[in-house]
């Protein structure tokens, strides 16, 4: 199947793994990618020479196509770009809006860049700012999330930019597939699904916490901005610790990342003035990398947070990323013969 997403990037089918932070790591992203979907590693959680010793990892294990996600407000993104150009990835992927210098410097040095957006207007600003293509997650994604529907910011989006766009939240198979590009959308980006599989690094006994899980909820308690996760106890307890809980994370972040103080503070103002936040809140934002490490990395579903997409309440099974993608395309194949008039 080629679409505009395939052509640009040069991956066979028009599926895209998401970053997750400590789930998309060299393992999965290679998986992906050498699957013919385009597998991205979220290095939001990695310190630089992790992210390094990641894109290379991946190359030794494919040669086709992948991505690197980054926080584009990150203190060093100007460092990880010029890793990204030095390793010859792909695509730059981010999670906020990149400044347009970064996304020249990028565009400039042949990599495809494609951020991440929930709103109309980001989308409209980043496609200004040169973007080749962007993610648009609708509500019922994952992890950071906006209230529209993917159904009705899709085709808002689709009609304001001219790059080509891949749709995010609610998407797990085939017939998604197909009712994305007949929106006008060149793929689909999927987290959760991707998250359980065979490939995915989770620990088992988080992956079935997944698999037997019904719902979901959109919380301020985990870094004070709106953040779709698995209901646990855990999880309503947060309310209650949150602040004391930030501050102690806070400090266990700075020794996993390396990051200083002073970089930690002025990644915290930057955080304040462009998502508008408090003080209160940035203090919260501290909570997410451990929160998230505790789950996806140390296997203790009740001590940490799983960020989770709605459509975790029909998935059942932990295929391969290669049996997944097969099956995605497949089920593709078969929804648009059944669409042709006879």
């Amino acid at each position: 199947m080629k679409t505009a997403l395939t052509d640009l990037v040069g991956c066979r089918h028009p599926i895209v793994q998401t970053g997750m932070g400590y789930v998309a790591g060299a393992r999965l992203a290679a998986a992906t990618s050498a699957a013919g979907g385009l597998g991205i590693i979220a290095a939001a959680t990695m310190s630089v020479g992790q992210m390094t010793e990641a894109i290379r990892s991946v190359k030794e294990r494919t040669g086709a196509p992948f991505g690197v996600n980054i926080r584009a407000d990150a203190d060093d993104a100007a460092e990880r770009a010029e890793v990204m150009i030095r390793e010859g990835v792909r695509v730059a992927s981010f999670a906020l809006a990149p400044k347009r210098e970064l996304i020249a410097r990028l565009k400039d040095a042949g990599v495809v860049t494609m951020p991440s957006v929930g709103a109309r207007r980001h989308a409209e600003k980043v496609a200004a700012w040169g973007a080749d293509a962007m993610i648009v997650q609708g509500g019922e994604g994952g992890g950071h999330t906006g209230p529209l529907a993917t159904t009705l910011l899709l085709p808002q989006v689709v009609d304001a930019v001219d790059v080509p766009v891949v749709a995010a939240g609610g998407f797990f198979d085939g017939r998604g597939l197909v009712a994305a590009l007949a929106y006008g959308a060149c793929g689909i980006a999927m987290g959760t699904r991707f998250l359980l599989t065979k490939d995915s690094p989770v620990p088992d006994a988080v992956k079935q916490v997944y698999l037997a899980a019904a719902e979901t909820l959109v919380t301020t308690n985990v870094d004070g901005v709106p953040h779709r996760v698995l209901r646990t106890p855990f999880v309503d307890s947060l309310q209650r610790t949150r602040l004391l809980r930030a501050v102690l994370n806070g400090a266990r972040f700075k020794k996993v990342s390396g990051l200083s103080w002073a970089a930690l503070l002025r990644e915290g103002r930057r955080m304040k003035h462009g998502r508008e936040l408090t003080w209160a809140q940035v203090l919260q934002a501290a909570n997410t990398p451990m929160l998230l490490k505790a789950a996806m990395v140390d296997g203790r579903a009740d001590l940490g947070v799983m960020a989770s997409g709605q459509v975790v309440g029909v998935i059942g099974d932990l295929p391969t990323c290669a049996e997944l993608i097969e099956r995605v395309m497949a089920e593709a194949e078969t929804t648009l013969r059944g669409l042709t008039p006879r």
